[in-house]
């Protein structure tokens, strides 16, 4: 396994700095470890992929969304060089995980959770060990590759969004104050690209977007109080931020997630996984 860093943590700092005691430890202990990845250094580990070609092993299709085209390649990170044992998802212990989406700019067909006529438009692959040392597999017609960008990792804690369930049932509306939640929207600036941990939602918590879309879409009323307790049982999988490194920009300014299950994860059973994705 590749060396892994781990950061220090400034999150509890904030929390220590701009709130009170008793209210600093209920939301540090709201935090959920993550694997953020960014832009790897010369002396850094590789563990991933942004942009570039994949590596598909032969018997391996490029995905495709029947009736538009194929998707386009985003990231992929292998399992065995990231800190499975430091999260709490239940990642597989070796092999690739390749995420792909249409994001045709000359194609109105968009990805939308509450439809599932649009779901194949984004897929995440569990290929098998060895899959980092297969050939890339070049690009279809109609795909032109991002930059590739090499990703290393560094383990550190994660903060629920301040519109997340979690937040709003330990604290209530409006008793964190704005200049803490400033200072954390300050430290979470930058390309956002992680595995595991909490969301950072560009507007609606991303577990109530999948939830809706799990339960029925747009049968479904947002009213339903359904919702809030079928998001409970969904967990970031990954996020992949816009970032001008690999020339990726979803939307404007946006990100793309990838929620699953916690016993789906666990079985391997990623065609199971939902996809969302949010913009300014």
């Amino acid at each position: 396994m590749a060396r892994m860093t781990t950061a220090p943590d400034p999150l509890h700092t904030l929390a220590r700095t701009h709130l009170p005691a008793d209210l600093a430890d209920r939301w540090t202990a709201l935090l959920r470890p993550a694997a953020h990845l960014r832009k790897a250094g010369p002396a850094d580990p590789v563990v991933g992929l942004l942009g570039g070609l994949p590596r598909l092993p032969e018997g391996v299709d490029w995905p495709v969304w029947e009736g538009h085209g194929p998707l386009a390649f985003v990231a992929a990170v292998d399992c065995a060089a990231l800190p499975g044992e430091a999260l709490d998802i239940p990642l597989p212990a070796d092999g690739v995980l390749a995420f792909f989406y249409y994001g045709d700019e000359d194609d109105d067909a968009l990805v939308d959770t509450a439809d599932p006529d649009t779901w194949p438009g984004a897929r995440v692959l569990h290929l098998p060990p060895g899959s980092a040392a297969a050939p890339e597999r070049p690009a279809p017609a109609g795909i032109t590759p991002c930059p590739a960008v090499d990703l290393t990792v560094r383990t550190a804690p994660s903060a629920p969004d301040f519109d997340s369930l979690a937040l709003t049932a330990a604290f209530g509306e409006g008793e964190l104050p704005d200049a803490f939640q400033r200072a954390v929207w300050r430290h979470q600036s930058g390309a956002a690209h992680q595995i595991g941990g909490h969301a950072q939602s560009v507007q609606t918590a991303v577990e109530i977007v999948v939830a809706h879309g799990a339960l029925g879409g747009r049968e479904v009323s947002w009213e339903d109080p359904r919702i809030e307790k079928e998001a409970e049982g969904w967990v970031l999988l990954a996020q992949f931020d816009s970032d001008e490194d690999a020339d990726m920009m979803w939307g404007d300014a946006g990100a793309l997630y990838w929620l699953i299950r916690p016993d789906d994860l666990a079985a391997g059973r990623f065609e199971r996984a939902m996809f969302t994705w949010q913009c300014c």
